[in-house]
């Protein structure tokens, strides 16, 4: 009997950190992050910035491009400050349960981190009640993860 809970104990260990490992990230082919635009220009910028291939990072399985050599430096110092929540993909989206796509130009930057959304419409959705659907999006994020993720 001791064998088998051992054994059960060990499944269930193993996955658990199999879920936990996984990640989940709205990537092109190429595995660039955001559409290729630079994470620090939401908030340096206050809008949506091209970055280029010459400045870039590698964070959390994801290639972020930057618009210049400032912006990489800040990003690589702190890429929990400017990487978008819920791996680039509509917040919205995540508080519905569901992972879409994005349009830079309906980002938002709220508690101090870069939500991304699938349209301008959608984010005034979003903000109808904000700290719900973030709150919803957060609850359902580790879901998608273990469900979708790789």
């Amino acid at each position: 009997m001791k064998y088998f809970a051992l054994l059960a104990l060990s499944l269930l260990l193993a996955v658990s950190a199999s879920a936990q490992t996984k990640s989940l990230l709205n990537l092109d082919k190429h595995g660039v992050a955001i559409q290729a635009y630079d994470p620090v220009a939401f908030f340096t910028d206050s809008k949506p910035v091209k970055g280029k291939a010459e400045f870039h990072a590698e964070h959390g399985g994801a290639t972020y491009w930057f618009a210049s050599a400032e912006h990489q430096a800040l990003f690589t110092k702190t890429p929990e400050k400017y990487e978008p929540q819920f791996g680039g993909y509509c917040a919205y989206g995540v508080s519905k349960n569901k992972l879409i796509e994005i349009d830079v130009d309906a980002f938002q930057i709220v508690d101090g981190k870069l939500l991304l959304q699938y349209s301008k419409g959608v984010r005034n959705d979003f903000n109808k009640d904000a700290a719900g659907n973030l709150n919803k999006a957060k609850a359902n994020w580790p879901s998608l993860v273990r469900e979708k993720g790789k």
